[in-house]
C-alpha cells in the first residue's frame, strides 16, 4: 500500500491540514513568537513538501522565502461593518479563470494607519470561506504584483479574534498566493476596492 506521497490530492489535503494546525498554534502564542513559528513551518513546507509551488531549484535552504521584518504597528484588532453593496461578483484569477465572491463586511479600524478600510469576501461554493486579499504600493516591486492574502479560511489562514469579538489582522502574516511562484497555480487576484495607496512593508516579500 502506498503512503500519502503517492496520491496528489492526499498530499494537498495534508498540506492544508498542516496550515490549519499551524494557524491554530500561532493563535495561542505571543505574536512575534507565533510569527517566527509561522515562518519556520512555511519554509519547511515550501522546501520539502510534494505540494510546494516552488520548483526544486528554488528550494535553497535554510530559507526559501523572504519576509519584511516584524512590525508590531501593523497588527490590528478591528471591528466589522456591513457593506453597503453586497452584490455577488467575480474576481480575476490567474490562467484566465474567475472566482465568485460575495462582499459581506468592511473593516473598521484600519483607515487611520493604512489610509483605507478593507472588504472581506465570502467565497461561494461548497462550504464557502472568508477571504481577505489586499494590494499596496509594494506590489510589483517588493511583493507580488497581484497582491497578498491575509485571510483564507478555506486554507486555514485565520488568526482569529479577540475576547471582545474584534478580528485580528496582522499584516506581518501577509503571504503570496501560489500563482506568485508558478504559472500552474490558479489564484484570485486583489480587487480594486482592496488596493491600498500606502506601502505595507510587512509579511512575505519577493
Amino acid at each position: 500500500m502506498r503512503g500519502i506521497s503517492g496520491f496528489p490530492y492526499a498530499t494537498l489535503w495534508e498540506w492544508r491540514r498542516t496550515i490549519s494546525e499551524l494557524y491554530a498554534e500561532v493563535r495561542s502564542l505571543d505574536p512575534v513568537e507565533g510569527w517566527h513559528r509561522w515562518r519556520r513551518v512555511r519554509d519547511r513546507l515550501f522546501r520539502d513538501h510534494p505540494q510546494s509551488p516552488l520548483a526544486p531549484r528554488e528550494r535553497a535552504p535554510p530559507s526559501c522565502l523572504t519576509y519584511f521584518e516584524y512590525d508590531p504597528s501593523l497588527r490590528f484588532a478591528v471591528d466589522l461593518d456591513e457593506v453597503g453593496d453586497a452584490t455577488t461578483g467575480t474576481i480575476a484569477a490567474a490562467a484566465d479563470d474567475v472566482v465568485t465572491l460575495v462582499p459581506f463586511a468592511r473593516t473598521r479600524g484600519l483607515e487611520q494607519a493604512l489610509g483605507a478600510e478593507l472588504t472581506l469576501f465570502w467565497i461561494e461554493g461548497y462550504g464557502g470561506g472568508v477571504f481577505l486579499p489586499f494590494g499596496d504600493q509594494t506590489n510589483g516591486r517588493e511583493s507580488f504584483g497581484g497582491g497578498r492574502y491575509l485571510l483564507d479560511t478555506i486554507k486555514g489562514a485565520d488568526l482569529g479574534w479577540t475576547g471582545e469579538g474584534r478580528i485580528v489582522l496582522d499584516f506581518n502574516f501577509a503571504y503570496h498566493p501560489s500563482c506568485a511562484y508558478a504559472d500552474r497555480w490558479v489564484c484570485p487576484l486583489t480587487p480594486p476596492r482592496n488596493r491600498l495607496e500606502r506601502a505595507i512593508r510587512a509579511g512575505e516579500r519577493l
